[in-house]
């Protein structure tokens, strides 16, 4: 073993650009890297533990005897060990200096034992052979905001198990998820943190290894394997990403040389009784560093296309017992400032180094300004999710659908706010748990009707502004609520109405995907023509929806209740030739219409303030999606084959 000169000047200098919170890629610094030095192959360990008495290294190499470490400036303390080998555990042994050793995981380890064992493991770090250049030069070129953004979330553990009940590996998930989402026309995978955290209930937001992946699913380059071939299947893939909060293990983050390191000096700000784990303080430099380096771990030695960061609000209000409305700087006293700060600077980075990567907050309160340009004094995500829209849908389509047209503004009320962000509608993980029931088992009715309730529900989804989330098995419309530790009820497809619901989804996707009108303008009043929004009488919700391009303008019915409306005359702005792309109610998708009118020719009759219309039934629970034919001899889309 032999130290380093804590005088090396490449060293000295990335040790204070750590302290400063300007350390992109610390974790080359930190951890336990194969190298060879003085004529020697081994390991050169680092790590941070600024107010340790001394910090030992114990291991398979060292038959976990302690080896005392040496103090560089700036917290660090560092060792080369030449029998370490890649594969072997270690961990670290902070004395508090009063004559009590804790043992610790590294924090900057890329993988770890499988709970409940905790030690960190030595990588090879082997290089991966990418193939996904042609992916990565294409989404460079892309307009995130006009582009379909179609994201199928994902608990790795539940979606699929071996019959053992032996976790589906990435290998296993490149082989089965990536087709399956081709089929499905999703355009992305969100993966719910796959960062090592000890305890599965936790559906790992509490996490202990930030640059590790779980091993309960494989290891890293597992992971590379699996988003290379999402990327070469056209598949983007999010992560999510916990910058908030971590996991209070005593042997991981937790006071990790004894004092508060990556959480803040004042215990109340460090708790967070809410999940019952600790706060990061972002006021700190080594936290800022510790954490960007983190989001650029992730981006570039795994290519992935998007960060969703986890509970927002969490991160900046003082307090959510209140919920801030209006503008950010209307909010300062509100807001933690080192928070602010710290997000802020993490989306002009990003935007700076990684423009194409998809910057998605989970923001839950009213507070204006989160997808707003950081010039125009926002904090400059790309996306925020829209949970005001989730919640008022779901409590909507949860009532007996011949009382909502008195109810039609609860969901309709988005119509006010729904360009004030850049929104992701999602219907998440969050609302199949915890006794809330599946999506299916929120619906009212027999079985039947939930069905055509839950096409209804997703009809709607789709057309009204904003980029879609789907959370796994709410495209099979299984009862029963996700459990993270069983598989989806892929059986379920074998019951009454689940595998046409899953081709209506299936079907429906595919026009979010090739239909401009649904993705181009999602953030612009352009977007979309509202024509009947007051229908209180009978339920009747009318808009439509319009791309870039004159002929790309789809009219969206949606009948919430379960009565048919005959002859309603419905407005146009666009004289033509209508064919009808989506009919939730066709029996092919499990309604009650085996045949129907396909085609409709407008009438000089001015409607609803434009000057043509079409008369038409609208069946009971139903989404009717009837778009403009083009006339092909002028470049035109004819519609056939989809949009």
């Amino acid at each position: 073993m032999t130290f380093e000169s804590p005088h090396s000047s490449s060293i000295s200098r990335e040790i204070e650009a750590f302290n400063q919170g300007d350390h992109l890629h610390a974790y080359r610094l930190l951890g336990a890297k194969p190298t060879e030095e003085f004529g020697q192959v081994g390991y050169r360990f680092r790590v941070w533990a600024p107010h340790a008495f001394q910090v030992y290294l114990q291991g398979d190499f060292s038959n976990w005897q302690l080896i005392p470490m040496e103090r560089l400036s700036g917290g660090i303390w560092a060792l080369f060990n030449a029998q370490a080998q890649a594969g072997q555990c270690y961990k670290y042994g902070i004395d508090h200096g009063n004559g009590h050793i804790e043992y610790k995981i590294d924090p900057f380890a890329t993988e770890f034992e499988r709970p409940p064992k905790d030690a960190s493991i030595l990588s090879s770090h082997a290089t991966f052979h990418w193939q996904d250049q042609t992916w990565l030069e294409q989404q460079s070129q892309i307009n995130k905001f006009e582009s379909p953004l179609q994201i199928y979330e994902l608990h790795p553990g539940s979606w699929r198990r071996h019959p053992d009940g032996r976790f589906y590996t990435w290998e296993d998930l490149a082989e089965s998820l990536i087709p399956y989402l081709r089929e499905m026309s999703y355009s992305h995978v969100e993966l719910m943190p796959v960062m090592d955290h000890p305890h599965e209930a936790s559906w790992g937001y509490q996490i202990t290894g930030y640059f590790a992946v779980s091993a309960r699913y494989g290891d890293c380059q597992g992971l590379r394997h699996f988003i290379n071939t999402a990327h070469q299947a056209n598949i983007g893939v999010i992560l999510d990403w916990v910058p908030g909060h971590f996991n209070r293990n005593a042997n991981a983050l937790a006071y990790y040389d004894g004092t508060a390191t990556f959480e803040s000096d004042d215990v109340t700000l460090a708790d967070n009784p809410t999940w019952g784990t600790l706060n990061f303080d972002l006021s700190k430099g080594p936290v800022q560093s510790f954490l960007l380096s983190n989001l650029y771990y992730w981006i570039e030695e795994f290519h992935v296309d998007g960060i969703r960061v986890d509970a927002v609000s969490h991160i900046l209000c003082k307090s959510l017992d209140q919920q801030p409305q209006g503008s950010i700087q209307d909010n300062l006293s509100f807001l933690k400032e080192d928070s602010l700060a710290f997000l802020r600077r993490m989306n002009q980075l990003l935007a700076r180094d990684h423009p194409q990567v998809y910057r998605i907050a989970e923001e839950s309160s009213a507070l204006e300004g989160i997808t707003t340009s950081l010039e125009d004094g926002g904090i400059g995500f790309d996306f925020k999710w829209n949970m005001g829209w989730m919640q008022d849908t779901l409590k909507f389509m949860s009532l007996d659908p011949l009382y909502r047209p008195a109810s039609l503004r609860l969901l309709t009320f988005v119509f006010m706010y729904q360009f004030k962000e850049r929104y992701i509608l999602p219907l998440s993980h969050d609302e199949v748990v915890h006794g809330k029931c599946s999506l299916l088992g929120r619906m009212p009715g027999d079985r039947f009707s939930q069905f055509a309730n839950l096409r209804l529900l997703h009809a709607y989804m789709l057309a009204q502004p904003g980029k879609i989330l789907h959370f796994m098995g709410n495209e099979l419309g299984q009862f029963l609520e996700w459990r993270y530790y069983e598989e989806l009820d892929w059986t379920g497809l074998q019951r009454p109405y689940n595998q046409e619901y899953q081709y209506f989804i299936k079907e429906l996707n595919h026009l979010g995907l090739t239909c401009p009108e649904f993705y181009q303008l999602d953030d612009q009043p352009q977007g979309i023509l509202i024509l009947d929004a007051d229908d209180l009488e009978e339920g009747v919700l009318s808009f439509i929806r319009r791309g870039k391009q004159e002929e790309d303008l789809t009219l969206v019915l949606l009948n919430f209740t379960p009565v048919d409306r005959f002859k309603r005359r419905v407005g146009l702005p666009i004289d033509g030739t209508y064919q009808v792309i989506m009919h939730s109610q066709a029996m092919v998708y499990g309604g009650k219409l085996k045949d129907f009118q396909k085609t409709y020719q407008t009438e000089a009759i001015p409607y609803h303030h434009q000057a043509f219309s079409v008369e038409l039934d609208i069946p009971g629970l139903s989404a009717i999606f009837i778009r403009l034919q083009s006339d092909p001899s002028k470049g035109g889309n004819s519609n056939k084959g989809g949009c």
